[in-house]
């Protein structure tokens, strides 16, 4: 004689094993395509584990935005934005910044002089103070990290080493001086008119 109440014990315990497998199984898929996209698909300037470096040869490679004059302190000279040609074409299409934009802010120190075009013009150098690097993340890939947040990834690169960001967190480091922009997505835009288009 067949002991029911033994052979349904046994089917809920291989039903249970069988969905802690799928969870599991499910779980690890979803941590594999994860570290796909990161590796391969979302930037090229930031690597597994969410470390961001500065992108070679930017000022070719990329678009310039607008350019901001802070004319005296430790801020001080022209602070060129960069960003992505694709960037630009999806801002310019919907308002936000696509997933894996790329915006990069280079500080140089500055200069004046008297030029045909007037008295004590100010212009750029090649003496270089620090590159800021912010990587658009709309998934969260990086919980752990503290470079990442607000939909963001955030770096502070000095001219020593263009690969490593020496910010420990960007909630200390970098979101004060943008919280003026929450609304556009902590970004400046006004001082980027290279986001809308010739008219």
């Amino acid at each position: 004689m067949i002991n029911i109440k033994k052979h349904s014990r046994k089917l809920i315990n291989a039903l249970v094993i069988s969905a802690i497998v799928c969870a599991t199984a499910t779980s690890y898929a979803e941590s594999m395509a994860m570290a796909t996209e990161i590796g391969e698909g979302f930037s090229p300037y930031v690597d597994s584990k969410g470390n961001i470096k500065l992108p070679d040869d930017f000022r070719r490679a990329m678009v310039h935005l607008g350019t901001w004059f802070v004319p005296e302190g430790d801020a001080g000279g022209f602070h060129d934005v960069y960003a992505e040609a694709t960037a630009v074409d999806g801002y310019r299409s919907t308002g936000k910044w696509p997933d894996g934009a790329t915006i990069v802010k280079e500080l140089r120190v500055s200069a004046s002089g008297n030029y045909t075009t007037g008295k004590g013009v100010s212009h750029a150098t090649k003496e270089i103070k620090q590159w800021f690097v912010m990587v658009k993340d709309t998934k969260g890939r990086f919980p752990n990290n503290q470079s990442w947040g607000d939909g963001w990834g955030w770096a502070l690169i000095k001219t020593g080493d263009t690969a490593k960001n020496v910010s420990t967190s960007y909630k200390t480091d970098c979101l004060g001086c943008h919280v003026p922009a929450q609304s556009t997505d902590w970004i400046y835009v006004e001082g980027m008119p290279t986001l809308s288009p010739l008219k």
